[in-house]
């Protein structure tokens, strides 16, 4: 018998992408379950990569939140809600755990699950769900929620396995051979590995048969993509690409240095080998998950901080110093040993 499931997951890149093997495991256990997916409209695209979302529905809370009076008379607004209310569902998952995504639940039809008041992100957030489940808070993000899918759902799932489910048939092939990624751009300042020692990285590769390219974001990653490149006849910055292009090009990348961004995590859920620099954040806790994943992580004495502004009495030029402890011959050196066992 078919069963319909909603997903209230909204944002980040990460946490969406961390979602997705527990829809593998679901899927496994009840070949009957389909799921639709409340996202941002930003990320939409990620959940209609795994074959069991059966719809996307997508929402500008952040957009929304800066004009709430405006939001509520909108027609994106009551479009949304008109969406989110054409089914009823046979239960409905947060998988966020916020009071925000919590009170979504509550505009849907179905039965509401959740965290509960001591593993939810935001306590209160579980006091919008008919049923509550506790995972620890302790573990990364992936295993958290593959348990509480398989406890809403009523399973055991493989905890020796982890399958994203990402149908790559579905992504652009790459018109590049032969490259490495650097995943130079990020949100927090205090996640950002200083220039210099991605230009040491870079002088590495000389030697060696790799193209490397450059994907941005925005203005600022284009001009730091342009100062990384410099003086580099082997570096390409790439074409401003939207999700879907960026997918496909890391999809077919040889190797991927990432600091702590999404298009990591999502490199991760392409099974692509990929060498992921922390500082600020724990790699424990959100570190890329999945096969050929190695973290470096700063070896200093307040590191992770976790904190989105460096507060340490060192801090000169716009560069924690907890990331010259992460030191490029290292990073050149273990991604040596990812392509030799790619090989």
């Amino acid at each position: 018998m078919k069963k319909q499931v909603l997903i209230i997951k909204t944002s980040s890149m990460g946490d969406i992408i961390h979602t997705l093997p527990a829809l593998t495991d679901a899927i496994k256990h009840h070949p009957y379950l389909t799921f639709d997916w409340v996202v941002e409209q930003t990320f939409a695209e990620i959940p209609s990569w795994h074959n069991s979302v059966d719809r996307v529905i997508p929402i500008q809370l952040r957009q929304w939140r800066k004009r709430p009076f405006h939001t509520l008379k909108s027609t994106e607004f009551k479009t949304f809600i008109h969406q989110l209310r054409q089914k009823k569902y046979d239960l409905i998952i947060d998988a966020q755990g916020l009071i925000k995504s919590a009170w979504l639940t509550t505009v849907a039809k179905g039965k509401r699950v959740g965290f509960d008041y001591k593993t939810a992100r935001e306590s209160l957030a579980s006091l919008f769900y008919q049923t509550k489940y506790s995972t620890d808070w302790q573990q990364h993000a992936v295993p958290r929620m593959r348990q509480l899918f398989a406890d809403a759902l009523k399973y055991t799932y493989d905890k020796s396995t982890v399958d994203y489910g990402l149908c790559l048939q579905r992504l652009p092939k790459s018109a590049y051979q032969n490259y490495i990624v650097f995943l130079h751009g990020t949100t927090w300042p205090t996640k950002h590995w200083p220039e210099f020692q991605w230009k040491i990285l870079a002088e590495k590769f000389a030697d060696t048969p790799y193209n490397i390219l450059l994907p941005w974001g925005n203005l600022q990653e284009l001009e730091q993509a342009k100062r990384i490149a410099e003086k580099f006849s082997y570096i390409e910055i790439l074409p401003k690409m939207n999700l879907h292009g960026l997918a496909g090009i890391l999809a077919n990348a040889n190797l991927v240095y990432a600091v702590d961004t999404g298009l990591g995590h999502l490199a991760a859920a392409l099974n692509v080998p990929t060498i992921s620099l922390f500082g600020a954040t724990d790699a424990k806790l959100t570190g890329a998950y999945g096969q050929r994943q190695v973290h470096l992580s700063a070896n200093f004495s307040c590191a992770p901080c976790l904190q989105k502004k460096c507060t340490h009495p060192d801090f000169k030029q716009g560069i924690p110093p907890c990331y010259y402890t992460l030191k490029p011959e290292l990073a050149f050196e273990q991604g040596q040993l990812l392509l030799e066992q790619k090989k």
